[in-house]
Parts: structure tokens; sequence; C-alpha cells
């Protein structure tokens, strides 16, 4: 069993991660604005201009939010390595990553071991930048008008799905049955178009990942009841896989802003700090799943 902290990384001053990402979400909210709901299509999943590496979770999240034309990032030491700086008064972008440290020192941060623990995990953190925000980036750099591509249509990313459970056409009424393991979806015919039924079919998928013989997420296999702590996690869970899945297949669908919804996270992102990046993490794991993503590390490292 891993212990989880947050530090910042060497060198850096001690700031709070989990607070500072918190409290953006919770501004987003607090506008109306459901962050996990951005259309990150728009400017394309956001990645690293020199690795073209995506970002995952909670990273993808936050910055697909800033609303860039394109979404490409570099660390400090990348705009450097190539010869480029950042603009007078631009402030870089928070993007976390987990390190797993042995029972030793690292620097002047001593880790503790617990009984029959041997690793700890540090949540660590360091700026990226917009390529806006940067200057004198050579020309083989700049980015190019997006080609387009041949997207992964809907039904193949479902079809794609390993141990996919059975997907019925019973009732008009979707919804995942955990102990039958089964999603059950109205007839295609009942939504006003195909976006809006295989966004609905996402959901539900997202929700069979955490079945026992599959993830085995807790937040599904000990759901109590409606409105209880693992149900609003499970559905958030639901909701932000739900979005990556969409961005991938380069779809949008409508939502209805529920007020009773929004009110809901609001209260858990106050009274939780990890909450976020505990959907986060486990959104991402249920998409990888569905997916097919194949060794894709939780432990993630820095863009140096």
């Amino acid at each position: 069993m891993e212990t989880q902290t947050t530090t910042a990384k060497k060198n850096d001053t001690h700031i709070d991660v989990y607070q500072i990402i918190n409290d953006k979400i919770i501004e987003q909210l607090n506008k109306g604005t459901v962050p996990w709901r951005k259309p990150w299509t728009d400017g394309g999943l956001p990645q690293n201009l020199i690795s073209k590496k995506h970002y995952r979770g909670i990273n993808m999240l936050m910055l697909g939010i800033e609303g860039y034309e394109h979404n490409l990032f570099l660390s400090f030491k990348q705009v450097n390595d190539i010869g480029g700086s950042i603009k007078k008064g631009e402030k870089g972008h928070v993007v976390v990553y987990w390190s797993q440290l042995d029972n030793k020192k690292e620097g002047t941060e001593q880790v503790e071991e617990n009984k029959g623990q041997k690793k700890k995990s540090i949540l660590r953190y360091y700026y990226v930048f917009n390529i806006s925000q940067c200057e004198k980036i050579p020309e083989k750099y700049q980015p190019q008008a997006r080609e387009t591509k041949e997207l992964p249509s809907c039904e193949s990313i479902v079809s794609a799905m390993q141990h996919c459970p059975p997907i019925r056409h019973k009732e008009q009424k979707a919804f995942y049955h955990p102990k039958d393991d089964y999603v059950n979806m109205p007839k295609k015919r009942s939504f006003k178009n195909d976006e809006s039924y295989y966004s609905t079919l996402f959901h539900e998928l997202v929700h069979s990942t955490g079945h026992e013989s599959r993830l085995k997420r807790e937040t599904l296999t000990q759901m109590a009841e409606f409105g209880d702590d693992n149900y609003s996690q499970e559905e958030l869970v639901a909701e932000m896989g739900t979005c990556y899945l969409q961005s991938f297949a380069g779809i949008t669908s409508e939502f209805q802003n529920s007020t009773a919804y929004l009110q809901g996270w609001l209260g858990k992102l106050k009274g939780d700090k990890k909450f976020i990046f505990t959907a986060a993490r486990a959104a991402q794991k249920a998409t990888d799943y569905i997916l097919n993503v194949q060794d894709q590390k939780e432990v993630s490292q820095p863009e140096e």
C-alpha cells in the first residue's frame, strides 16, 4: 500500500498543489462552467510540443481549459534548449506527476516507511508554457495547420474494448447493472444523433470498467446508495471518462448542466481537495482500459 503526499519539485518553494488545482476547478464551477466538459478538440488534445506525448488525467483537464488556439506546451528547459524564450510577464501552468521514493533521504526530505510499506508516492509539479507564451521558437517547431486525419469511430472504440459487457437495448433508459454486468441503452433512434447515443454509451461503459472482473474500482463495487460519497465520485469518474473518450473520437455532445450536480461537486471539492485528483486518475485508468492502452505508467516524469 502506497502513501501519497504533496511536495514541490527539488529547489522549488513548497506549495500545496492539491489546493491550487482544486481552487481553480472551484472557480470554474462557480462561474457555471464544468471544466471537464471542455471541448478539447478545438485546440487539439493538450500535448508536449517536443516529445509529442499527450498530457493525461488531471493535466489534460487543467491545460485544456486554458483556451489556447494550439494546445502545445513546453517546459522551461525545453524552451531554452531549442533557443526560445518566455515572453515577459507570462506565467507557467502547473503540471503534476507522481514520483515513487524508497525509504531514504532525497535532498532535505526524509521519507518514512510504514510497516509493510516499501515505497511512497510523492505528488510533484513543474511548469509548462503554451507555445503562444513563447518567442523565438524555431520554425520547425511552429504549429502547422492540423492535418485532417480519420479519427477512430465511436463504434470501433466500443468494439475494441476488452471484456466489454453485453450491451442490451431492452429498456428505454441508459444504465449499467453491476451485479449482472451488462449495459442497457435506449435504441439508437431514440437519440437525436449518433454523438448523443455514443456519449451516453461511453458513460455507461466507463462505469462498467469498475467491475470486479476489470479494474475493481471501489467507488463502483462499494457503492451504497444514491448520493453517498462513492456514488458522487463514481459519477464524476464516468463523466470525466466520457469527455476523455469524446475528445479521442473527436465528437461533442450537449450536457444538461444541473444546478444540483454543480452544487454537489462544489460541496465535494470544498470538503476534499484530493477529490478531483482521485476522480481524474480513475477516469484516465478507465479510458485506458476501454482504449486498450498498454504500458502507461501511473508514475510519470517531467518533460526535460
